[in-house]
């Protein structure tokens, strides 16, 4: 499409090319897998609940394939969008809702991707834990070629490499890889960051729920803001300026492992956003200071339809 949400999607999300031919065992079983009441959820199913929540708007974070405290609040998300009942567990109403999609079911969850140079032959750099010495370094850049895979393909490393035990991940290899899919493209018009289910619900102008992702709101130490504020600010590779306390300033240079990865959506209450991760693996699983934190693949779709001006409730 041509709508002004699909042209920055476009811009801030890659348009990723795969093939389904000769796919490995391990792949053919997850995009075969199905669920029926008093089955136990294993990794080959895990993994395809975990695509057709995603590809439904209701983020899980990085794909693993397991059952765990992300998974259970997106498909929670999901159930509450649907006018679901909403669970602990996964039931067969839920599983009928989340396949009742033709055209998604037709979707491969696990597919094949041969590696190019634009993917291997990336700047990478190691992390260093002071501030100080982190505004040294020329960008906050990936610490490794499977790192940067695994956040372009909304995977867990770890997943990854399980995927690929034997892969050099060099130009022109294929590996398996997950299908990430299309994310929102509805305008947002108003969001909602619920401490208590650590998850941020994303509504279009009619006050529909589009869009859900997994969340760090704030800490106990540095608890996020109150009330109702606006969007004032939207930045695509932000920098980071750190206060030590002494009163001196590190500003941190732009890159995926920033303290606020991709994205920095600033609120009108100062000094406070919505923002990505250098970790996505540990979403709902860290503090944060008072923002609120989303992977950098999700901040950046929300950054792609977020409205100037849209409403940031905190609850």
């Amino acid at each position: 499409g041509k709508s002004k949400t699909t042209v920055s999607l476009n811009k801030f999300l890659p348009t990723i090319k795969y093939s389904t031919e000769n796919l490995p065992e391990i792949a053919q079983k997850v995009n075969s897998a199905n669920w029926q009441a008093g089955m136990n959820i294993n990794r080959n199913t895990g993994t395809k609940l975990q695509a057709l929540l995603n590809w439904q708007h209701s983020g899980v974070g990085s794909v693993d394939g397991y059952w765990g405290k992300n998974t259970r609040k997106a498909m929670q998300a999901f159930q509450k969008a649907n006018g679901l009942t909403v669970t602990e567990t996964l039931n067969t109403e839920t599983w009928q809702a989340l396949t009742k999609n033709d055209k998604l079911m037709a979707q491969p969850v696990l597919v094949s991707y041969q590696l190019t140079e634009a993917d291997i032959n990336i700047k990478t750099t190691t992390i260093p834990a002071a501030a100080k010495e982190k505004a040294k370094l020329e960008g906050m850049y990936y610490e490794s070629v499977t790192e940067g895979l695994a956040e372009k393909f909304h995977i867990s490393e770890k997943y990854l490499k399980s995927l690929n035990p034997t892969a050099s991940f060099s130009v022109g290899e294929t590996i398996t890889v997950y299908n990430p899919g299309n994310p929102n493209a509805k305008p947002v018009s108003r969001v909602v960051a619920d401490r208590v289910t650590e998850t941020l619900y994303a509504y279009d102008a009619q006050d529909n729920l589009v869009a859900s992702y997994p969340t760090t709101v704030g800490s106990t130490a540095t608890p996020s803001p109150t009330g109702t504020h606006t969007v004032e600010v939207k930045v695509h590779e932000p920098n980071y300026t750190y206060t030590a306390d002494d009163g001196s300033k590190a500003i941190i240079p732009p890159g995926p492992n920033n303290p606020v990865g991709m994205v920095w959506i600033g609120l009108s209450k100062p000094s406070y956003g919505i923002h990505g991760s250098p970790d996505p693996a540990r979403i709902s699983r860290q503090a944060s200071a008072g923002c609120v934190r989303l992977t950098n693949w999700d901040a950046l779709a929300l950054l792609g339809v977020i409205q100037n001006g849209a409403s940031v409730e905190f609850k």
